[in-house]
């Protein structure tokens, strides 16, 4: 999440089946490696600032059972980062689920490959039955981010502390720490927690917080209440969301039609809805709804941009207006839409001033740190 450009657009859950998607349509993400190298390299070229996998471990069941082949984050972000020379790539990592001071040695030999692009998304979990795989129950809602900061705490100490050191604390009792080499520089921290317990982890932690997209009409007070919450820690504010553009807006609307209600896999969908309850993010009520079950389907329940080339560059208008930074973008097939992101709603952003065209005097040093003043 390096560069000028006042909008930022990262790629999000290309390392899974069916990327964010519930969908049975046919040309649905197939979880490759070569495409997942492919795509992340089309989004480089164009000059995007990141890359976002998800942090999954089983699917979702129902007929697609989306998302259960996966690429674990870390060594995904990884090798793609070998693959690529701009953008900065990210691991989703299930704190509670790797040890720090393991954790800490693959993020920094990460970084290394990529030359100081790796960035981390914490995630403190939510998934039970994910979590049971690991012979785990998940801990109480505001626990979860306790241990979270304490993991954190302990992960930097082993990227920047010069000597051996220990560490006792509540959830970790550690001797004799030491890690060498440390990163190329401290990675890039974002945190997508939603209940006021995760806002706060945010908020003392992150260079780059996401919000989920409730409502449009609400979005900038909620942003600026995140801001007001640590005035004095410059941070970033993203948003997920999934994007289907076509030339025309009935065009995009008709394919959003076919791959949600005419081919959409509801029981997955049902699946997603009933295991966010313990996220403690949205109601019942709000994740019963069908609207929100059509955005799980159409984007893991991610904000759905539908519409023309103009209609896209617009909601990012709005977006921007609103205090958001940029957001993370999933696509039906990361390889075969993006020309449409590429070839027709960036240039419209450039001329709208939202981004800067993709020359090397408009991106910053991928070793330098962001700042988001």
């Amino acid at each position: 999440m390096l560069g000028k450009n006042t909008f930022q657009l990262g790629l999000f859950g290309l390392n899974c089946s069916n990327g964010l998607t519930m969908t049975k349509a046919p040309e649905r993400w197939q979880n490759t490696w070569d495409n997942n190298v492919r795509a992340a390299q089309l989004a480089d070229e164009a000059g995007l600032e990141f890359l976002l996998p998800v942090g999954r471990w089983r699917g979702y069941g129902g007929e697609t059972n989306s998302q259960n082949s996966n690429f674990e984050p870390i060594s995904w972000a990884t090798g793609v980062l070998a693959h690529t020379e701009r953008i900065r790539v990210f691991s989703t990592t299930h704190c509670a689920l790797i040890h720090p001071v393991f954790a800490a040695k693959q993020m920094t030999t990460a970084d290394h490959v990529g030359h100081g692009r790796f960035g981390l998304n914490i995630v403190a979990g939510w998934n039970a039955a994910e979590f049971s795989m690991f012979g785990q129950s998940l801990k109480e809602h505001d626990d979860r981010y306790a241990y979270a900061q304490e993991w954190l705490d302990v992960v930097r100490k082993v990227w920047h502390e010069p000597d051996l050191f220990d560490h006792h604390g509540r959830f970790f009792d550690l001797d004799g720490v030491e890690g060498q080499p440390h990163p190329v520089d401290e990675p890039v921290i974002m945190s997508a927690g939603s209940s006021p317990a995760g806002s706060a982890f945010a908020a003392r932690n992150a260079d780059a917080l996401f919000m989920v997209i409730n409502d449009l009409d609400s979005m900038a007070e909620k942003v600026a209440e995140v801001k007001r919450r640590n005035p004095d820690r410059p941070f970033g504010v993203f948003a997920s969301s999934h994007l289907v553009c076509r030339p025309t807006r009935k065009e995009a609307e008709d394919y959003y039609h076919y791959i949600v209600d005419e081919m959409g896999d509801w029981e997955a969908a049902d699946n997603m809805a009933a295991g966010r309850l313990t996220a403690q993010s949205s109601t019942a009520e709000q994740l019963q709804a069908r609207a929100m079950k059509r955005r799980n389907i159409g984007g893991s329940g991610t904000w759905p941009v539908v519409g023309s080339y103009d209609d896209v560059v617009e909601m990012y208008s709005r977006l921007s207006a609103s205090g958001l930074r940029g957001v993370a973008v999933g696509l039906i097939d990361y390889v075969e839409e993006f020309p449409h992101l590429r070839d027709e709603v960036l240039p419209r952003m450039e001329r709208l001033g939202l981004r800067l065209p993709v020359a090397p005097e408009n991106r910053e040093d991928p070793a330098m740190t962001n700042a988001y003043a």
